[in-house]
């Protein structure tokens, strides 16, 4: 399973990259705002980074006020001639789909983003998206489990033989990441702190203070 990055972030970007050996990067407008950059310059200081490594993927999202199939294709095709890196976020709408669809037919790989059922799943691989993306976090603040829903996507997409990528997004701990992993995902995409929890445990810290005791204790000097 392959850990993508959730930030547009440099200073994360350039760490998570140099220490942990990530696989893609995944933005959204947030994150964009949280960069306090303009958008553009964010996305070409990524692209730049990564342009010698044109497999590795950056998930851009258009405009969340665009609800034209047709605009969201000419924004689309537009910022994918930027750099080969990217990938093009749209939320899974009808309009969404559409231009999706039109998309991939024209050699633009697309994520299909803000998906929170198994149908709206279905509709994007059928669609040919190269990656969808099935929200976690918002869900299970809200009381519901969503093992059973990441599960029944990964067995649809077997059932059926869907080329589609998937990428559990929008996960808030470590428990959700192996839940992720055991269900089958593609991927998973976290934010900076979310990773660098998943890498703790006070049995850890625990141990190596037992450890470390034992050491002190311990002729060490010689033969």
């Amino acid at each position: 399973m392959k850990y993508f990055l959730d930030s547009a972030i440099m200073e994360e970007i350039i760490y998570a990259d140099k220490n942990w050996a990530i696989d893609g990067i995944t933005t959204n407008p947030k994150h964009i705002q949280n960069s306090g950059k303009p958008f553009i310059k964010v996305i070409n200081e990524i692209a730049d980074y990564f342009k010698d490594r044109p497999d590795f993927t950056i998930s851009v999202e258009l405009n969340p006020h665009m609800d034209n199939a047709a605009e969201m294709v000419k924004k689309g095709l537009e910022y994918s001639k930027m750099s080969k890196n990217f990938v093009i976020k749209i939320p899974c709408t009808e309009a969404g789909l559409i231009a999706a669809k039109e998309l991939e037919l024209n050699g633009v790989r697309t994520n299909v983003t803000l998906v929170f059922s198994p149908s709206q799943a279905l509709a994007a691989a059928r669609i040919g998206a190269f990656i969808v993306s099935p929200f976690v976090g918002w869900k299970e603040s809200s009381g519901e489990d969503c093992v059973p829903y990441i599960s029944d996507i990964i067995e649809i997409y077997r059932n059926y033989d869907y080329k589609t990528q998937v990428i559990v997004a929008a996960l808030r701990n470590g428990k959700q990441i192996v839940d992720a992993a055991l269900a089958g995902a593609d991927i998973v995409t976290c934010g900076l702190q979310v990773y660098k929890d998943s890498f703790y445990h006070p049995f850890t810290n625990h141990g190596l203070k037992i450890f470390q005791d034992a050491w002190d204790g311990t002729d060490t000097t010689g033969a």
